[in-house]
């Protein structure tokens, strides 16, 4: 397969050399730029630059000399006195870090005739560079090749074993000399090279295998070039995959000798219908342990993978999910219709349940599963078989749609969404407009759940997963989401997120000014049993109505009277009818998670959101500002009446002053 072009975007490749004095750290800068030695080079060098055309990826390359005013030549004093003194003045330290922290890579030198150098690697240059939190490719080269005692002759691979091991961010390990121009050039085109195409991402090399996003990579490329879908790609498939990746076709011989390596080594990596999926990962593998890591960076870039191999940020549509904040995003039908087809693809049983390990290989050409975490790990219902119904399963993606958009998308593209990415998700209208039209348009509803601690919110998100009453309680410390499908009467499914805010939380969301916005519906559950319970509920629904006052994103509200199965507290009715009357919202409704009378209250809240203008609290302090301002504006009116009676008697005066004057 042909070489690789210039990584897009990359404009140029800045690479650090480090190391002790006296390791041959100019010397090696000035013979590559200059293909020659020179005896005397000056202690530090300027920036010297490699021009694009240097080495084939036609990239420049910038390479930074460092100064250290440390010695370990023997001849000079004993390395370990030395070891005790400052090795680095505090100036030249302060811009070594400077320079290092900038490095897109950092070649460290030692000198092949002080082994107390090649030591200092690991006591401190690579220490330091953990600790300067640099985190790019490392170049491990020993130079001065040509002054190493004979009798000292090791395997380059022998020594730096034990090193490489112990700090992984080494890429290689290279032996030169400026003096006899041995390896020069080489030094530098690894440099590039880690950087352009680097191992770490792609390679485990204690185990010697791909690593998994790599794999999962491949396999999405694998499966959008095999084009009939039969599991192989054929000569034909093979040699569009060539041409869309490297600009040049394969010989029909070049397809057979491709095929012959694959088979030789691999019998399931061909059969009779071409290349299998196994024989393309084996391919890749066996170039990037021939050190051609160029050729499967080509093929991830041409498919739109960056350096962390996920889809580059320019693939996903960003500006389709601009909004106003009391907007939310949804998926399209297209996008239900295609994720439809996905469950039924992977349901192999057709059972209706899709087991975890076929949720992880719908997901298997993604980077990861998106939902092994949190909030998308157990927030939809689980089968009796611990699998997800075809309801639960679209309900995670309306949860990941509702909370990140982007990374739908992505997820989407990654198990083969075929159409254009925005024309997956829509954006819904202003909750806003959505009052003074009095009806929502939205399919995904989000509710906000507030309450004390120990009031039931966790059993009422549990009951709507459906998943059993537990007498044992553990409080909510974390925000946590639940999201299910909602039936309504005509058939007609809504999709509710139920979204619980622990009760130390709340201060922390009303903070900000649109925290209210995103929410579609307002729950407030108390302990029935409980007066303190009851009223620290009513607490939260002034804060929260009163936030919405405040900053204009009123939501309707229902209260909730949970543990129905109890004895009420006294007074219960009257104070539960005093403050529905006073805050203009319904009473409270009541449920038992514990008997598993809900009371239709998951409906409820689906209606109540529905029809964004009803169930919208007034506390004392917006009803007084409602008055205030109904007061201005009658005082305005009666101003503005006042004003025209005058400029109406005015106008009549003057009419009937020239009607006089003129019989006059």
């Amino acid at each position: 397969m042909a070489k690789s072009s210039n990584p897009e975007g990359k404009t140029g490749v800045r690479i650090v050399v480090a190391g002790d004095r006296g390791t041959g750290k100019s010397s090696l800068i000035v013979t590559a730029a200059a293909d020659t030695f020179a005896a005397n080079v000056p202690r530090l060098l300027p920036p010297t630059r490699l021009p694009e055309d240097f080495y084939p990826d036609r990239v420049p390359i910038t390479i930074i000399d460092t100064s250290s005013n440390f010695s370990c030549n023997l001849a000079n004093t004993k390395f370990n006195a030395i070891k005790k003194q400052n090795v680095i003045s505090p100036e030249d330290r302060g811009k070594l870090a400077e320079e290092l922290k900038r490095a897109d890579a950092v070649v460290l030198t030692y000198a092949c005739d002080q082994p107390e150098t090649l030591n200092r690697l690991s006591t401190f240059w690579l220490p330091e560079l953990r600790q300067l939190e640099v985190k790019v490719p490392v170049i491990v080269v020993g130079c001065r090749l040509d002054l190493r005692d004979e009798l000292q002759q090791v395997s380059l691979e022998q020594v730096m074993s034990p090193i490489m091991q112990q700090f992984r961010e080494i890429e290689t390990c290279i032996e030169c000399s400026a003096y006899k121009h041995i390896q020069i050039p080489e030094v530098f085109y690894y440099a590039q090279k880690a950087v352009l195409h680097p191992t770490g991402p792609l390679f485990d090399q204690e185990s010697q295998t791909l690593k998994p996003r790599c794999v999962r990579a491949l396999k999405r490329i694998f499966i959008l070039c095999d084009h009939d879908r039969d599991g192989a790609l054929s000569d034909a498939e093979l040699n569009d995959f060539q041409v869309k990746c490297f600009n040049a076709p394969l010989q029909p011989s070049e397809i057979v000798g491709v095929k012959r390596v694959v088979q030789d080594k691999l019998v399931e990596g061909v059969n009779e219908r071409g290349l299998t999926l196994t024989g393309f990962l084996f391919l890749h593998a066996l170039f990037i342990e021939k050190g051609r890591l160029e050729t499967t960076w080509t093929v991830l870039r041409k498919f739109g993978y960056n350096n962390d191999i996920k889809l580059s940020d320019d693939l996903i549509p960003h500006s389709s999910f601009k909004r106003a904040p009391d907007q939310s995003v949804e998926l399209t039908n297209e996008a239900i219709e295609f994720l439809k087809g996905i469950y039924e693809l992977f349901d192999s049983d057709l059972d209706d349940n899709l087991r975890p390990i076929e949720v992880e290989d719908v997901f298997s050409t993604a980077p990861e599963s998106p939902w092994n975490d949190a909030p998308y790990k157990d927030a939809a219902e689980k089968t009796a078989l611990g699998g997800l119904s075809l309801d639960a399963f679209l309900s995670e993606w309306a949860l990941m749609t509702l909370l990140d958009p982007a990374r739908s998308v992505e997820n989407l593209i990654y198990i083969g969404y075929p159409g254009d990415a925005s024309s997956a998700i829509r954006v819904t209208r202003r909750r806003r407009l959505d009052r003074k039209k009095q009806q929502s348009e939205r399919n995904v509803f989000q509710c906000f759940l507030f309450g004390p601690t120990n009031a039931g919110k966790s059993a009422l998100m549990n009951s709507f997963l459906g998943r059993p009453y537990s007498d044992s309680y553990s409080p909510t410390t974390d925000e946590r989401y639940a999201v299910n499908v909602v039936e309504l009467p005509g058939g007609i499914k809504k999709t509710l997120v139920l979204r619980e805010i622990p009760e130390d939380g709340v201060r922390k969301l009303l903070s900000t000014k649109d925290s209210l916005a995103a929410c579609d519906i307002a729950v407030f559950v108390h302990d029935s049993s409980d007066e303190s319970s009851w009223k620290r509920a009513t607490e939260l629904l002034v804060d929260v109505a009163g936030h919405g006052e405040d900053t204009g994103y009123e939501v309707p509200c229902l209260i909730v009277a949970a543990k129905d199965d109890l004895d009420s507290f006294p007074m219960a009715i009257q104070d539960s009818t005093r403050v529905s009357q006073d805050m203009g919202i319904d009473a409270p409704i009541p449920i038992s998670s514990k008997l598993g009378d809900f009371n239709n209250i998951f409906r409820t809240i689906v209606n109540a959101a529905e029809h964004p203008h009803l169930s919208i609290p007034e506390t004392e302090a917006g009803r007084s500002r409602k008055q205030y301002h109904r007061l201005i504006n009658r005082s305005l009116m009666f101003v503005s009446v006042g004003a025209a009676v005058a400029i109406v008697g005015l106008a009549a005066y003057r009419v009937y002053a020239a009607r006089k004057s003129a019989s006059s």
